[in-house]
């Protein structure tokens, strides 16, 4: 069984509790983290995650509250005993963003430092990210203010499905993306553009055919009350705000 690590789970701006909007995937063999826009190590720490599988880190779209955190991502790890390679992957303007961050600090002088392999995939619908005996990762564009990709995770132990919608308005490509997953990730920023509100993300988990819908990208508790999420429910019932640090079989 692989566990989902929401090792993040507000917007830019959010509840005291909450960091920015993080995820990890985890089975026996392997660890995948996606976004780092906050201390990602710290939180994959906090979750007992086994940080010596990790096999990469996916960067959904170039923005601070998603990448900001690389450099000291990549610090840790190494401080924490990492000297391999490590796998980055994501459309173009993520990994130029990540390499922008990354190279404002000096780290040639750190003894073996990891290097870090650069993955660009296409910016188009059920572009593959990676595969391998474990899992299976395609990415679509959602819709938001700077090119941006949502994720399809496929578990290949039980071929059970997670999907991330990343920061996005309602798309179509979301509920493509999502169809009979087993959890559906989805942003609840609000009625802001390039974002959606917890009813959209309900709508996307029920045109989706979804098994589990959980909230992320939550903005303070003021701007999604019960009123809200009752109208959320009322469309997709198996609806939860995600739990900072939570985790969640799939």
């Amino acid at each position: 069984m692989a566990i989902l690590h929401l090792l993040g789970t507000g917007a830019a701006v959010s509840d005291p509790h909450r960091t920015t909007t993080m995820l990890a995937i985890e089975n026996n063999d392997s660890l995948i983290a996606i976004d780092c826009g906050a201390d990602a190590v710290q939180k994959l720490m906090q979750a007992n995650a086994n940080i010596s599988k990790l096999k990469a880190l996916i960067i959904t779209h170039e923005h601070a509250d998603h990448v900001s955190g690389f450099p000291l991502f990549m610090e840790r790890i190494w401080l924490l005993g990492r000297t391999t390679a490590l796998a980055v992957y994501g459309i173009k303007a993520a990994i130029e963003q990540a390499k922008r961050v990354h190279d404002s600090f000096d780290t040639s002088d750190w003894p073996n430092y990891p290097e870090i392999k650069w993955h660009e995939f296409s910016y188009q619908e059920n572009s593959l990210v990676l595969s391998d005996e474990n899992w299976e990762i395609t990415a679509s564009p959602g819709i938001h203010s700077v090119p941006v990709v949502a994720l399809r995770i496929l578990n290949k132990e039980n071929n059970n499905v997670l999907a991330y919608s990343c920061d996005t308005e309602f798309s179509q490509n979301i509920i493509n993306l999502a169809k009979d997953s087993q959890i559906l990730v989805h942003e609840a920023s609000g009625n802001f553009p390039g974002h959606s509100t917890a009813l959209e993300a309900a709508q996307v988990a029920a045109q989706a055919n979804s098994q589990r819908l959980l909230l992320v990208h939550l903005p303070p508790k003021e701007y999604l009350n019960n009123n809200l999420l009752a109208k959320a429910r009322a469309e997709f019932a198996n609806l939860d705000k995600g739990i900072e640090g939570g985790k969640y079989e799939f």
